[in-house]
């Protein structure tokens, strides 16, 4: 274990930074080992993701009042390269709720963008008592891109077939498809992220892959899961009007489907809001999570 200043992120905040063996996995993680309740982040599945990166604009804030812990998935950063791509949902979801057992923690709040949004609500569908409020921010498994690929989701898929990866098309997918102002995005967040990429263990095996089989496109699917209209748990969905990945309709889809769901979307916003309205994610989270929240329902 090491404790970690990060004056890289503009941030004081000590962290500790440690792997964990959870149900035969090993998942490397950030944690804030703050007091208060429990909040586990998940990044999505974009080339060369990872936890901090893609929470960076987020983290401090949290951990003024919980404890922030923030994996690397299964496949990206430094924890094992191996996912399941028979049921990636219910795989990543195993693996969370067994970082939790290994933690010795019963309940947390969960936040998930993207690939990680379909992780965190597969894992509440499967064990709601594990999970206790949630933050999607333009999840998967919503079916928005079922029969027709947005071309942000083409480009993310497309990353590691036909030349293989490349910094441009790298820089190509996140300035043009995961942001809305892709001149906002540093160069230095591309070249971090293009190095994670190509990990020869990524390259061989990339961890996001296009669907194969029926089978699994369902279990991809998890609007299909008749579970979902009984969830129990407070759920704040955040989408980005201007979202090139997944289809902003995926907001009013959840907010029609959950009992207990609230819904935010903002203009001149993209695929990657905890980035891009850093400050107003941050409040819409601290004030949704708060134990008197108004925006969460019991």
């Amino acid at each position: 274990m090491t404790d970690d200043i990060r004056p890289d992120l503009g941030r004081t905040t000590i962290y500790s930074e440690y792997t964990v063996r959870a149900n035969d996995a090993d998942i490397f993680l950030t944690d804030t080992g703050g007091d208060g309740p429990a909040i586990v982040m998940l990044h999505g599945g974009g080339p060369g993701a990872s936890g901090v990166s893609n929470y960076s604009r987020n983290i401090d804030a949290l951990a003024q009042s919980y404890r922030v812990i923030v994996p690397d998935m299964p496949g990206y950063g430094r924890s094992d390269k191996h996912v399941d791509h028979s049921d990636p949902f219910g795989y990543l979801a195993d693996k969370i709720r067994g970082l939790l057992d290994e933690l010795g923690i019963q309940t947390a709040h969960l936040i998930g963008n993207s690939y990680g949004g379909a992780a965190a609500l597969r894992l509440a569908l499967d064990t709601p008592q594990r999970a206790g409020k949630l933050v999607l921010m333009g999840p998967g498994g919503i079916g928005t891109t079922r029969g027709l690929p947005t071309d942000g989701l083409k480009s993310l898929l497309s990353y590691y077939g036909g030349d293989g990866p490349s910094r441009d098309k790298l820089a190509t997918f996140i300035r043009a498809y995961l942001v809305y102002d892709g001149a906002a995005v540093p160069d230095d967040l591309i070249d971090l992220r293009y190095q994670a990429s190509i990990d020869p263990e990524v390259v061989a095996n990339p961890p996001l892959q296009r669907p194969a089989g029926l089978r699994t496109l369902w279990r991809m699917d998890l609007t299909r899961d008749r579970r979902l209209k009984n969830l129990p748990n407070p759920t704040l969905v955040l989408w980005g009007r201007d979202d090139k990945v997944n289809r902003p309709s995926g907001g009013p889809l959840l907010l029609s489907l959950m009992p207990n769901a609230e819904l935010v979307m903002t203009s001149h916003t993209g695929h990657w809001m905890q980035w891009e309205r850093a400050d107003l994610f941050n409040q819409l989270v601290a004030d949704f999570l708060a134990p008197d929240s108004r925006l969460a329902r019991s």
